[in-house]
């Protein structure tokens, strides 16, 4: 993880209304150079997709792509307001002022990149690319994310049951990355937005450095095989069941029976009538394409797809130790022991 740029929040405060423009893809595949066919199939190193974009458009944006001076303005403000974040938190200068105390970090941990996310030279507004407003097209948002949003309020509120470890949000136990890093519909957050890719002649792995999540998905010589080779439907692991298989130099993933507790806890919901298709395509020397399509008819209304590209990392990725040292389990139970043990006293 290295020092980076702003959180979600402050990244919607920079993006503003402007003028935007097309360019279309076809344009942007020409003056993209060949990849040697010695890179086309690897994927090996660290990656990451660490930027301000995220997954659906914010309303200062009309259009997927925008201009260079609205992306250039955007990458301005984001570094001033780091530099000035990063004046307040000045490790250097001993205790931190007020106003950085009350938060849960301060601009020294954070890493969300430093403008909007690129695609062949494009500057995007979001991930999503269909629908065309960069909305996921949700039957009912609010139902789809209710225990999203019910871990948030107990979260910060601190006025959540936690009668159990159950209780507690997937995140605060550890079990999945806190950013949907793993997917499927691999996203980025505030930090520690990196990858490792390994291919195999028989697997893809990858290995994230949120939270420890490692995706694992056999390769198989077509895609007939691959599907047919899913584990049973009564088998939902977290992160789903991913199978995988080469289109061309198009590694292709699709991803089945994704656990139910995920399902409610995620920002991108998937049923167990959902697919989510992901494809790997090493379009430049630094550019890898990540493209994806989500098809599940009890969370939204039509089938929606998005891409964005992982970028080369320097460096190596270390364990995530989510808890380790951390004992706000250990004294969230305790607490709830002696609500418990408080009530009973006073009946």
């Amino acid at each position: 993880m290295t020092r980076g740029a702003i959180s979600a929040a402050a990244m919607l405060a920079v993006l503003f209304a402007g003028p935007a423009y097309a360019q279309s893809q076809s344009q942007a595949s020409a003056s993209q150079p060949a990849v040697p066919k010695a890179l086309a199939r690897n994927f090996e190193g660290v990656w990451t997709n660490a930027t301000v974009t995220r997954l659906e458009r914010p309303a200062s944006f009309s259009q997927l792509v925008v201009s260079k001076e609205q992306a250039d303005a955007v990458a301005k403000a984001t570094s001033a307001r780091l530099a000035a974040a990063n004046g307040r938190s000045d490790l250097s200068k001993g205790a931190f002022k007020d106003e950085d105390a009350t938060a849960g970090y301060n601009s020294y941990w954070i890493d969300s990149g430093d403008g909007l996310m690129r695609v062949r030279g494009e500057a995007r507004s979001s991930f999503i690319t269909s629908p065309a407003d960069g909305k996921m097209p949700f039957r009912n948002r609010a139902k789809s994310l209710a225990l999203m949003n019910r871990d948030g309020a107990e979260y910060q509120s601190g006025k959540g049951a936690y009668v159990g470890p159950e209780d507690l949000p997937l995140r605060e136990r550890c079990l999945i990355a806190q950013s949907d890093a793993g997917g499927p519909v691999m996203l980025n957050a505030i930090y520690n937005n990196n990858y490792s890719f390994f291919v195999t002649p028989g697997y893809f792995v990858i290995d994230l450095e949120m939270n420890h999540d490692v995706r694992i998905a056999p390769i198989f010589a077509s895609a007939e095989k691959a599907r047919a080779s899913h584990q049973p439907a009564t088998i939902r692991p977290w992160l789903g069941d991913t199978v995988a298989w080469w289109e061309g130099d198009t590694l292709v993933t699709e991803t089945k029976n994704v656990n139910p507790i995920q399902e409610g806890r995620t920002l991108t919901p998937v049923s167990a009538q959902g697919t989510v298709t992901e494809r790997f395509t090493r379009i430049s020397k630094n550019e890898l394409l990540y493209q994806f399509t989500v098809e599940d008819p009890v969370h939204y209304t039509q089938a929606w797809s998005g891409e964005y590209s992982f970028k080369p990392a320097k460096g190596q990725i270390y364990e995530y130790a989510c808890h380790e040292g951390n004992y706000a389990m250990e004294g969230i139970l305790r607490g709830a022991r002696l609500q418990e043990a408080a009530n009973k006293g006073g009946k």
